[in-house]
C-alpha cells in the first residue's frame, strides 16, 4: 500500500490552538485595553439609555405637577460629551473599586467593595446616596 505524500503535507498544516496559562489573555486584554483610549460603550445602546433616563426624569416632574416638557433633541456632540463623561466616572470608580478589594487582601472585586468606594467619595463624587 502506497501513502500519498499530500497527507503529509495536510497534517503539517493543522496545528493544534496554542493554550495560554490561566490569567495571560486576561493580562494582555487589560493592557490592549489600557492603551486605548476608544470608547468602550457602543454609541447606539448609550444613546437609548440616555433616552429612557430622560423619560424617567420627565416622567416624575409630570407627577408632581410641573409643565411635561416636549420631546428633547440631542446633537451627536452631546451624546458624546455624556458618555465621554460616564466612561471617565466608571473607570474611576472602578478603580477606587479595585483599590478597597486589595486593601481588603483580594483580587476579586464585590459588591461591598463598590459601595465603600462610593461612599468613601462622599455624596458629590459618589452621585447618590450611600
Amino acid at each position: 500500500m502506497r501513502t500519498c505524500e499530500c497527507d503529509d503535507a495536510r497534517t503539517d498544516l493543522v496545528q493544534k490552538k496554542r493554550r495560554y496559562r490561566p490569567g495571560t489573555l486576561a493580562l494582555k486584554e487589560i493592557r490592549r485595553f489600557q492603551k486605548t483610549t476608544d470608547l468602550l460603550i457602543r454609541k447606539m445602546p448609550f444613546a437609548r439609555l440616555v433616552r429612557i433616563i430622560v423619560l424617567a426624569c420627565a416622567r416624575v416632574r409630570e407627577i408632581s405637577n410641573e409643565l411635561s416638557p416636549e420631546p428633547l433633541r440631542y446633537t451627536a456632540e452631546s451624546l458624546l460629551a455624556l458618555q465621554e463623561a460616564t466612561e471617565d466616572f466608571l473607570v474611576h470608580l472602578f478603580e477606587d473599586c479595585n483599590l478597597c478589594a486589595i486593601h481588603a487582601k483580594r483580587v476579586t472585586i464585590m459588591p461591598k467593595d463598590l459601595q465603600l468606594a462610593r461612599r468613601i467619595r462622599g455624596p458629590i463624587y459618589g452621585v447618590a446616596a450611600y
